[in-house]
């Protein structure tokens, strides 16, 4: 595989950026041209790079999934304690998570490019909550009892939320959550 160029490697992560703004703002069936419009390039451009709009798709969550592995290390390493970094990385997670407006039905859809971007967040997302559950725990701040995939879907299940986000705050109920987690 050719190693993308440095320019090219921003170029198409001004793309990404744009398009899951964009996806945030209107759900991933936004018009291609708006996301162009966002990114300053032709629709043209996009197509080039992403011949399908499930390729795009695919290609933001990877980029999102890939920022928030990235984002897990950098946190522990930097944090005052390993309780910190996970409560930081999990707000990070329910970002990612919150801002999926019509994610569900693409997952469900008959397109195959969907069918492995399921396993690709939890091969990349569960490690990483993993490392910082093992060393909050180690730290003795919270419960050793707790896994990750566990935590993950309680923070997932918390950020599907009531249907009416004018009543539900998904990231004080996560909170709670993590608060809970204290030994």
């Amino acid at each position: 595989m050719v190693e993308k160029r440095a320019d090219a490697r921003r170029n198409q992560a001004t793309l990404l950026e744009a398009a899951a703004a964009a996806f945030v703002e209107s759900g991933v069936n936004v018009p291609v041209r708006d996301i162009a419009t966002r990114a300053g390039v032709g629709v043209g451009t996009i197509y080039r790079h992403f011949p399908t709009r499930a390729d795009l798709i695919v290609a933001v969550y990877h980029h999102q999934i890939e920022a928030c592995a990235a984002a897990g290390p950098a946190l522990l390493a930097g944090s005052d304690t390993p309780h910190a970094a996970l409560a930081e990385w999990i707000g990070l997670f329910v970002d990612f998570l919150v801002t999926k407006h019509g994610l569900a039905g693409a997952f469900h859809s008959d397109d195959a490019a969907f069918q492995k971007l399921h396993s690709y967040f939890l091969d990349r997302l569960l490690p990483v909550c993993a490392d910082l559950l093992a060393a909050a725990a180690a730290a003795g701040e919270i419960r050793p009892d707790v896994g990750a995939l566990e935590l993950m879907r309680g923070v997932g299940n918390l950020c599907i939320g009531d249907g009416d986000e004018s009543r539900y705050d998904a990231r004080r109920m996560v909170g709670f959550l993590i608060a809970g987690l204290r030994t």
